[in-house]
């Protein structure tokens, strides 16, 4: 539901820049055989040549931006530098007359008066470049168009990440299918998003591992701001107080644009301003999660701004939580996050909504429940999954049913994180409260400090 977006940039730009060093110390990478083994699935996917594009550092003009890699490029490489390139190519190649490395990442060549200014980089030509890369064979980035030429004698057809959906914002894959078009004018491009979407589904012990450590900040930044919250806050000290436990943790940037909600601004899904008073007897919907090495979370809870539900406050929360629990109880692999039958999640949740509580005519409040119950979670806050089917061990997704009503400036959503097992589910975010008693004490004992 949510997307990256530049929202409270400027205090995110202030908090980077104080622990832009320990930050980057802090960057963590699985072992670099797990990317290898990543790219020997990828190919046999596909049996053709493969060539993708990482990030080259000029996708944002923005002076608070910083560098991260595109993210399938990461979860391939785990190379976190500008302007690199990766080729892939099957084992049949060697058959069919193919003489190069099965796996070469290009890189720019060093660029010194460049690096007094953003620091060293990686170049083809450093010593012990192999070891440091896990790469066979590392080229400067100039020799790719040659290779291609090659490749394209052999294979009809070369698979990139062509344009679609998963290509918002800064045109990346449209930029470079042109730029692989024009190098190899006669062979029919494929797009190889779909596979990297399948592989990218399932997390490794490691994935999990990075993820959990973007959530644990996450969790205690929601806890902080229940004990903090009182009448007379403004919406955006919430989401910087949030921010701020994030950065000192160790999370390299949110893992999306903060939301801080109250009153009517909780039925915004996508509310940006963050500028509004907090008023007593005001419900405020806090969706806040930090982004640990790559790797995303995402958390949404929904609390009284006096430390006290209203009793009509309190009967939304209990059906928003309901609908999750009857989620979270199904939740197992065979079942679907969408459709219309009794497999998937989605309707379990609805069914919940639409059959407890009303509005204030009297009607069913299905109606408010307006968005997706669950999406993804890794390197992305919405991570690709592939082509359309039932869960499976591994899988990480949300669960975050919601019901947003204008007319009474209520609007609650409970989110949370949940890796599927293959007999049930575990719940990440399990450590943060999710009852009305608990946040009342949490809220309480915070006053009491």
């Amino acid at each position: 539901m949510k997307r990256r977006s530049s929202i409270l940039r400027g205090a995110i730009a202030v908090l980077l820049a104080a622990c832009l060093a320990p930050m980057l110390a802090a960057w963590e990478r699985e072992p670099l055989s797990v990317f290898a083994a990543r790219r020997a699935k990828l190919v046999a996917a596909v049996n053709a040549p493969i060539v993708l594009f990482g990030y080259t550092g000029h996708e944002e003009a923005n002076p608070s931006y910083v560098f991260m890699q595109e993210e399938n490029f990461y979860y391939l490489t785990g190379h976190n530098e500008e302007g690199a390139a990766l080729l892939l190519v099957p084992e049949s190649a060697e058959q069919k007359g193919w003489s190069g490395a099965r796996e070469i990442l290009y890189l720019p060549p060093r660029d010194p008066a460049e690096e007094r200014w953003n620091g060293p980089r990686m170049g083809p030509d450093d010593p012990g470049i192999l070891e440091k890369t896990g790469f066979a064979r590392v080229e400067t980035f100039a020799k790719l168009r040659d290779a291609l030429a090659v490749l394209t004698k052999i294979y009809p057809e070369i698979y990139t990440e062509l344009p679609g959906p998963h290509d918002e914002g800064y045109p990346h894959a449209a930029n470079w299918s042109k730029w692989v078009k024009d190098a190899a004018p006669q062979a029919s491009l494929k797009d190889v998003s779909p596979a990297e979407g399948t592989l990218r589904a399932i997390k490794s012990p490691g994935e999990l591992a990075l993820m959990q450590k973007a959530i644990d900040p996450s969790i205690d930044a929601h806890i902080e701001a229940m004990k903090m919250m009182r009448p007379g806050l403004y919406e955006y000290q919430v989401a910087a107080k949030m921010v701020e436990i994030h950065a000192y943790a160790g999370c390299e940037t949110e893992a999306y644009a903060p939301i801080v909600g109250t009153g009517f601004n909780s039925t915004v899904l996508h509310y940006n301003k963050l500028d509004r008073r907090i008023e007593d007897g005001d419900i405020v919907l806090m969706d806040v999660a930090g982004q640990y090495s790559g790797y995303a979370s995402d958390i949404t809870r929904t609390i009284p701004a006096n430390g006290k539900f209203t009793a009509r406050q309190r009967e939304i929360y209990e059906i928003v939580l309901g609908a999750q629990n009857a989620a979270m109880e199904a939740l197992k692999p065979g079942m679907t996050l969408y459709g219309k039958d009794a497999m998937s999640l989605q309707k379990i949740a609805m069914d919940y909504i639409d059959s407890h509580g009303k509005d204030m005519e009297g009607r069913s409040l299905g109606r408010y429940f307006i968005h997706g119950l669950s999406h993804h979670v890794g390197l992305d806050v919405h991570d690709p999954s592939g082509p359309s089917r039932p869960l499976e061990a591994g899988m990480v997704i949300t669960l975050e049913p919601g019901i947003y009503i204008p007319e009474e400036n209520l609007g609650v959503r409970i989110e949370d994180d949940v890796l599927v097992t293959t007999t049930g589910y575990k719940l990440l975010t399990a450590r943060l409260p999710r009852s009305v008693d608990e946040i009342e004490k949490i809220m309480a004992d915070g006053k009491a400090k």
